[in-house]
């Protein structure tokens, strides 16, 4: 039983060559809607989505010249994997590390090497908020220090954990159904609808919390470069 259920998060489908992770490609199939000569109701819906997140990501960043479009391709990148993966037999490439790490460990690293090789000074002092004790300094150091190296992992395993935890209860439901009176049929059914629109809304919240926690992190050494 607990191999069947956790046989929707197997990658491999064969010793030599995994197929399942190309449906991480599979936004490829949307790109033609871009190129319409008039918009329809998805490349409108897309647009204004854009539209808000690059203004309230150059908010969060500080700045109205900043460019955010490798944040907003992250959030579209994920929203879209995410999405992907309620549909049946498509498998869900945002529920195992590697591709939340592949996404998160990069950023974060290249944040940390461009902020402490342009303004080391700032970087040190921003591991000892202002207003700490002197007794406190060294404490302050080592929790900042904590904070920061745990970051990309907390990214990775919050996005990970919450696609699986949801994927597990629909399969876990819809295994036991087959077993079920007929009476209970149509109690089991509106359960998987609500928890299906539940997970849709979490499909779009962790691609949202994951893009706007990585601005979060880029401004915070946007200022320190920029003081």
């Amino acid at each position: 039983m607990m191999t069947n259920l956790f046989s929707t998060f197997d990658p491999a489908t064969s010793n030599f060559l995994s197929l399942n992770w190309l449906s991480t490609l599979i936004f490829m199939l949307f790109l033609p809607y871009q190129f319409w000569m008039i918009n329809n109701r998805n490349s409108m819906l897309m647009n204004l989505i854009m539209k808000k997140l690059n203004s309230e990501f150059k908010t969060l960043l500080m700045s109205k010249t900043t460019n955010t479009i490798m944040l907003l391709s992250l959030f579209m990148f994920i929203l879209i994997n995410n999405s992907m993966g309620l549909l049946p037999y498509i498998f869900t490439s945002s529920s195992h590390l590697i591709y939340t790490l592949t996404l998160a460990l990069p950023l974060w690293l290249s944040l940390m090497i461009f902020g402490w090789l342009n303004k080391t000074k700032y970087m040190l002092a921003h591991l000892v908020p202002s207003g700490t004790p002197t007794l406190l300094m060294p404490l302050m150091v080592l929790i900042e220090t904590t904070s920061n190296i745990i970051r990309p992992g907390s990214l990775a395993v919050r996005l990970t954990a919450n696609m699986i935890a949801g994927h597990l209860l629909m399969s876990l439901l819809g295994n036991n159904m087959s077993s079920m009176k007929t009476i209970m049929l149509p109690l089991m059914l509106l359960v998987q609808i609500m928890l299906m629109l539940f997970e849709t809304a979490v499909a779009i919240i962790q691609a949202y919390v994951f893009s706007v926690l990585s601005t979060l992190y880029s401004s915070e050494v946007a200022y320190e470069i920029n003081k």
